[in-house]
């Protein structure tokens, strides 16, 4: 496990009873760095959407574990945020919630000379979690369909319309 992996996870377990307290749910959790800075990112949402003083809430009760465990090494920016339209699916919990709703789906590839593909969510495989062999299938409109593995995926996101 890298030092990213092992922050996100620990980041997770210390959210966890603070979110479910406060009935939000977490949707990603990112260790990034970003220039010359390191930013620990956490993003979550509830029924109805998240605001400026719930991403306040989580702010100021999570900085108080932050302080207390001091698992981080050397210095980072916490930021609590709402994972606004552009919201990855990353979890089985979002697949489910979205199956046949219109996704985009961008590969670190070219596939057939594409990179992104926009479809229908028709199917989602989360047996083998963690083989690598996690997947996901959806619709275009000419009723066509593609399996994509989700290790081969750079970015899933419902597809958004202007």
């Amino acid at each position: 496990m890298t030092k990213k992996e092992g922050v996100e996870k620990q980041t997770e377990a210390l959210l966890e009873p603070i979110l479910t307290e406060f009935e939000f749910e977490l949707v990603d959790v990112e260790y990034v760095k970003e220039g010359s800075n390191w930013y620990l990112r956490v993003y979550v949402d509830k029924p109805g959407g998240i605001t400026v003083d719930d991403c306040e809430a989580v702010s100021r009760r999570f900085s108080e574990i932050l302080d207390e465990k001091d698992y981080i090494e050397g210095s980072y920016i916490f930021e609590v945020s709402s994972p606004g339209l552009s919201r990855p699916l990353k979890k089985e919990k979002d697949f489910k919630r979205n199956l046949d709703k219109e996704i985009e789906v961008r590969t670190y590839k070219a596939i057939d000379g594409e990179k992104e593909f926009i479809g229908f969510l028709r199917e989602y495989s989360f047996a083998d979690t963690g083989s690598g062999k996690d997947s996901i299938t959806i619709e275009d409109e000419d009723g066509g369909c593609q399996t994509f593995l989700l290790s081969d995926t750079a970015l899933i996101r419902l597809a958004i319309k202007f």
